[in-house]
C-alpha cells in the first residue's frame, strides 16, 4: 500500500518535475554557451580585435545555443586555409577548443540532473 501511495505522489508531481528539469537543463545550457563564449574570447589570435570582438552566444531555445561569429575570415582561422600563392595558413582554432574545455562541466550539469 506504502509505494502505492508513493507512486501516486511521484506520478502526480510529474509535470512539476518535468518543468524543474527543464528550466535547470536550460540554465546549463545557457551557462555553458556564455563559458564557451568567454573562452573562445580569450584564446583566438587577435590582429584586430574585430574576430574576438564578434564572438557571441544566442539563444535559440531554451535548450539550444549558438556561439559564434559572423566574420567572413572566421572558419579560416579556425580551420586553416591555402592562400592563392599555393601557401598554407595552418588552422589557429577558437570555438573548437574553447567548447572541449566547457564540455565536462556541462556534462557534469546534465548528468546531475539525472540524479
Amino acid at each position: 500500500m506504502a509505494s502505492t501511495v508513493v507512486a501516486q505522489i511521484v506520478f502526480d508531481r510529474l509535470p512539476e518535475l518535468r518543468g524543474q528539469v527543464r528550466q535547470r537543463a536550460s540554465q546549463a545550457v545557457r551557462k555553458a554557451a556564455f563559458d564557451i563564449e568567454a573562452r573562445a574570447k580569450q584564446i583566438v589570435p587577435v590582429r584586430t580585435g574585430n574576430l574576438k570582438n564578434s564572438i557571441q552566444t544566442t539563444m535559440e531555445s531554451d535548450l539550444t545555443a549558438t556561439v559564434g561569429t559572423a566574420v567572413e575570415y572566421a572558419p579560416y582561422v579556425e580551420l586553416g586555409h591555402h592562400t592563392r600563392g599555393g601557401g598554407y595558413v595552418p588552422p589557429r582554432p577558437y570555438l573548437g577548443p574553447a567548447a572541449e574545455a566547457v564540455r565536462p562541466s556541462f556534462e557534469a550539469a546534465m548528468k546531475e540532473l539525472l540524479d
